[in-house]
């Protein structure tokens, strides 16, 4: 059921009832479009034109220099977050401790005191 509702301006609003059963409702996402696919068929479809690329000669391939400048700028932007660097840190620390522990735990331990 539509009904009008003039609010003194213009053009009246018009007022889908219908769209109040859920007012908390979603919005409808798209059925089309890339990103709407399953994961699985995204896959397929960047697998093939990754190949395509390839076998045409039109795709970018890194060399090692590329890679280091670009390992060097991403660790750069990481490192200036120093809560992420000292959590990294710490977990680094916990697991090398943690570490230390089971193998201390799984040696057994030598006797000191044997006569020779």
């Amino acid at each position: 059921m539509n009904s009008e509702i003039n609010l003194g301006s213009a053009s009246p609003m018009t007022m889908d009832d219908s769209s109040h059963s859920e007012p908390l409702a979603k919005p409808r996402k798209s059925l089309r479009g890339f990103a709407s696919m399953d994961p699985a068929r995204q896959r397929e479809i960047a697998r093939k034109g990754g190949r395509a690329a390839h076998l045409k000669g039109t795709a970018h391939e890194f060399t090692s220099d590329e890679a280091r400048v670009s390992g060097k700028k991403g660790g750069q932007m990481v490192s200036q977050d120093r809560e992420h660097m000292a959590m990294i840190g710490r977990e680094g620390g916990q697991a090398r401790g943690l570490r230390f522990k089971q193998q201390r735990e799984a040696v057994p331990a030598m006797n000191t005191t044997s006569v020779a």
